[in-house]
């Protein structure tokens, strides 16, 4: 009966510390992917554009030639939200358009966001 009520309580919590790891792990992934992404239109000296689509699958593109596509969403079971669709890096790595970009990664009650600023910065 002992056994039955500790894992009661240890059980919700073990379950929400799992899903921020999982979390995390998606948001670092995401954050490598658009730091890569800057990279490559920094040494490329040519814009670099990522899309994020609804299904959480992000693909970095330099002109028409898809140089990563990476779906987090269904690697890591997380749901993807964005604030826009796409970003793109000019040859100094700066970010192009109207408005800063934010990921959001959640998992039930565990969310991370990765912010991109107009700078290009991740964060």
């Amino acid at each position: 009966m002992i056994i039955a009520i500790v894992l009661a309580i240890a059980l919700p919590r073990l379950r929400l510390v799992l899903d921020r790891i999982t979390v995390h792990a998606a948001a670092t992934e995401v954050t490598t992917i658009l730091s890569s992404a800057r990279t490559l239109a920094i040494a490329g000296r040519s814009p670099v554009a990522v899309d994020v689509d609804a299904s959480g699958t992000l693909r970095v593109r330099r002109g028409a030639e898809i140089v990563l596509v990476r779906g987090v969403g269904a690697v890591h079971g997380v749901t993807v939200g964005r604030t826009r669709d796409s970003l793109t890096y000019d040859p100094r790595g700066l970010g192009r358009g109207a408005a800063n970009l934010s990921i959001i990664l959640r998992l039930r009650a565990a969310v991370e966001t990765v912010f991109v600023s107009r700078l290009g910065r991740v964060r």
